[in-house]
């Protein structure tokens, strides 16, 4: 097949497929159902089918391997790209995601997440887009079109209610069969229609039945939906092999082992696994290949090249658009021209969160801090103190580094790596960049994976030594032995495995300036990966004498910036949250810093939401997210005006976890109970009758805007969709940028409703003194219901309350439409 077998006509192509099908043997039709390694699937040169690369997402394009030398653009979070509700810019976005695969040689990206934020508990919260399955999936569909567009595949994972970590691996989700069609399942079709070309079926099981060989992959997936890709499971999700094969699963991952292979072969020929099916799924593939072009030798010219500068700029407005002005009592945005000295307080500030944990991480190739951004906007006029205050909560010791560190052997800085056989001779030595060593390479022979760093110590004390993996583990501190164990593997999820390994930790004093050679080793367990993991920590600080110093900057600063955040204990594949807590110390020094300067801003680095106890006695909070690796330049634009904050929340923020309406996260006897059923995010605040901190779809920008007029329609016919339009007058001092919301009610309703429910959005912009209609289109789904009675969709006639505003919380506008009666089946 060419490349150009994309142009032909639907019927041509599977003929082209079919004819490949048939030059292949049952063997060779199998062997390409499984990876042939971890990130690719196998090729056939007898039908001139090349590998295909696949690489992790959403947060930037890795490749093949966790090798720090190798560094990817780091783009905001997830959640931070539905905050920018601006389908264009992550359009834009996804442009770059395709441009970073081809750089790196990659056919298919494994994003985006379209699982819900069910739960602010959710571990993967920041991996996720929106509470909202119409959000959720308008932003999802706006990602793949952008990657999809230069030839690269997306993949719409996972497949479905995969929404919490714990238990993921087995856990089975109970969820009515409406919530699952209404809810769970929308931002899949959103995708299906946006033309995804994989669809990944996720660990965990739904009503029963494990997602890898679910009736939900026939129906609707590829049935009602018209889905004509490929099927592929999360990484080691697939445990049998005739259940999955008769099913509509296509491809198993990683490889070459799996159920599937020479097990596979014997069942069809024994007649339990029909022939027909395997040709399917190879059919899908191959279609696939010729999509991404497969069939041709790799071209890396298929994806326009970026110049580093344009993609930084990108990146650095993306974190503009997705920050989210919580409140502002007129402190921002500053005025470079009237401060002298600016505090900025945290240890975020100098070190800020930019992705979260787990599968989905990359290396960037480097990161501007906040601190590094305000300095640089102010570079010439006011002096900036950064002062670190007390460090957050749970703060994991650090891999060694660059800045700490040296090679023992080179001198470099940075860290020696050492694979040794079972006497202790050396089999591979390289020089690396970090003590988190995720896949070593190893020889024949490999018994033991070694890291070792000349540490140099800024502080005397009692420091903290960490080694992580599985197996026997020792950890040496300038010959003196501290930690020697054997700690098993007591978990199977692949995340923890293979990404983010448990840490073990000793202690040793050391002293200011007096360089230590640090050791450690792990022994290689089957079944236990190669992750290897060698931290250090200085001396816990005394808490209370850095809120101190904090607060005492902060008195003699025009304007103090503190900037808190989670850590990565809090948010992390593999892990559900505890609390929304940002904890004691980190909220003591806001309070410190507040009473000291009423013009104090609070920047949020966080993937979710985070308790904010203090939000009404600070000058303005301004959420940042994950801000990817230009956090520090965008924030900095936002901070001082150069643009607007552009996001709006993707998610309702409670004031606290015991007001939040639904936090399980748990599974009882293997089953996660689904019991809210629709009511989800700011619907289940609704319901209960409770206020929260924050409302889905609340920001602020730097200007006002007053809502002039409503024009919607009186009658719309069951299954139309209709244009609401609202006419605007910016009403402030700048321009501006406004995200108009249309929400839908329907009291009286035969059948159970939300209170109201998301419907749709529009964002415009407008000069100061400007007016400006914004045009929310209103899409049949939003109107229809799942009848579990009729197994269709269904529209309710009669009449239905239509909201415009600023929120799911602030609406400025509300009428009524009149659905006239005809069915909407399908």
């Amino acid at each position: 097949m060419r490349e150009e077998g994309r142009d032909m006509s639907p019927d041509r192509d599977d003929r082209v497929l079919d004819r490949h099908i048939a030059e292949l043997t049952l063997e060779q039709k199998v062997r390409l159902l499984t990876g042939a390694t971890t990130w690719r699937t196998a090729g056939e040169a007898d039908i001139g089918l090349r590998e295909m690369v696949m690489s992790d997402g959403p947060a930037g394009v890795r490749g093949e391997a966790w090798d720090e030398r190798r560094p990817s653009a780091l783009l905001p979070s997830a959640s931070a790209l539905a905050a920018m509700w601006d389908e264009p810019l992550v359009e834009e976005l996804g442009g770059l995601l395709a441009a970073e695969a081809a750089r790196k040689s990659v056919d298919v990206v494994l994003a985006p997440t379209l699982n819900l934020h069910r739960t602010p508990l959710g571990g993967r919260h920041f991996e996720c887009f929106s509470e909202d399955p119409e959000l959720t999936g308008r932003t999802g569909a706006a990602l793949i079109r952008g990657i999809q567009a230069h030839g690269v595949a997306a993949t719409a994972k996972h497949l479905v209610a995969n929404d919490s970590e714990t238990g993921r691996l087995t856990v089975d989700v109970r969820v009515s069969e409406r919530a699952l069609r209404e809810v769970y399942l929308a931002p899949f079709e959103a995708a299906v229609e946006a033309g995804v070309w994989l669809v990944m079926a996720g660990y965990n099981g739904v009503n029963g039945g494990t997602m890898t060989s679910h009736p939900l992959l026939d129906e609707p997936l590829k049935g009602e939906w018209g889905f004509d890709g490929v099927v592929v499971t999360d990484w080691g999700a697939l445990r049998s092999t005739e259940e999955p094969a008769r099913a509509a699963l296509d491809l198993a991952m990683p490889g070459p082992q799996s159920p599937w292979g020479t097990a596979l072969v014997q069942a069809v020929k024994d007649g339990r696994v029909p022939e027909a099916a395997v040709d399917d799924k190879v059919r899908r593939l191959l279609r696939l290949a010729g999509r991404v072009g497969a069939f041709t030798p790799r071209r890396r010219d298929r994806v326009p090249v970026r110049r580093s500068r344009d993609t930084r700029a990108l990146l650095r407005r993306a974190v503009a658009a997705g920050s989210v002005l919580l409140g502002n009592r007129g402190v921002l945005p500053l005025d470079p021209a009237e401060l002298s000295t600016v505090a900025v307080i945290g240890a975020h500030a100098a070190s800020p969160r930019t992705q979260g944990g787990g599968s989905a991480g990359v290396f960037p190739s480097g990161v501007v801090t906040p601190l590094a951004g305000i300095r640089a906007r102010l570079r010439g006029g006011g002096r900036v103190v950064h002062v670190p205050g007390p460090p957050p909560p749970r703060l994991a010791a650090a891999p060694l580094d660059t800045d700490r560190c040296s090679d023992p052997r080179s001198g470099a800085p940075g860290v020696l790596l050492r694979v040794l056989d079972g006497a202790g001779r050396e089999l591979r030595a390289e020089h690396r960049l970090s003590g988190r060593q995720l896949e070593p390479d190893l020889p024949p022979g490999a018994h033991t994976v070694e890291i070792s760093a000349l540490l140099r110590p800024r502080r005397t004390g009692e420091w903290t030594f960490g080694v992580g993996g599985f197996g026997r583990m020792t950890l040496a501190v300038d010959g003196l032995t501290v930690l020697d164990g054997v700690f098993p593997r007591e978990t199977d999820d692949p995340a923890v495995v293979h990404v983010s390994p448990p840490v073990q930790e000793a202690r040793a004093m050391l002293i200011s300036k007096r360089p230590v050679h640090v050791v450690a080793r792990r022994e290689l367990v089957p079944g236990c990966g190669r992750a290897t993991v060698a931290t250090a920590a200085p001396p816990e600080p005394d808490a209370r004498g850095m809120t101190a110093a904090a607060a005492e900057a902060a008195r003699e600063a025009d304007v103090a910036i503190v900037v808190v955040g989670t850590t990565e204990h809090d948010e992390t594949e593999g892990y559900d949250r505890r609390d929304l807590s940002l904890g004691a110390q980190q909220d003591d020094l806001v309070r410190a810093v507040a009473a000291a300067n009423p013009r104090t801003v609070v920047v949020v680095n966080s993937g979710g939401p985070v308790e904010l106890p203090w939000r009404e006695d600070v000058g303005a909070v301004l959420l940042a997210w994950f801000p990817g690796q230009e956090a520090g330049a965008g924030l900095a634009d936002v901070l001082f005006g150069l643009e607007e904050p552009g996001g709006r929340l993707p998610t309702t923020w409670g004031a606290s976890l015991t007001d939040t309406p639904v936090t399980r996260t748990r599974p009882a006897g293997g089953r996660l109970p689904y019991a809210e059923g629709l009511h989800i995010g700011h619907r289940a605040w609704l319901r209960a009758g409770r206020a929260p901190a924050f409302w889905f779809g609340h920001g602020l920008g730097y200007t006002t805007w007053e809502y002039e007029a409503v024009d919607a329609p009186t009658r719309v016919a069951a299954g139309d969709a209709f244009t609401v339009r609202v006419r605007l007058r910016n009403t402030g001092t700048r321009a501006g940028r406004e995200v108009v919301q249309v929400y839908a009610a329907r009291p009286g309703s035969a059948v159970e409703r939300p209170v109201r429910w998301f419907a749709g959005y529009a964002a415009v912009r407008a000069e100061a003194g400007r007016t400006v209609t914004a045009e929310v289109e209103v899409a049949a789904r939003a109107l229809r219901h799942w009848s579990e009675e009729e197994r269709a969709w269904s529209t309710e006639p009669g009449p239905y309350r239509l909201m415009a505003g600023r929120s799911a919380g602030d609406l400025r506008w509300e009428g009524e439409v009149t659905v006239e009666r005809r069915a909407l089946t399908g």
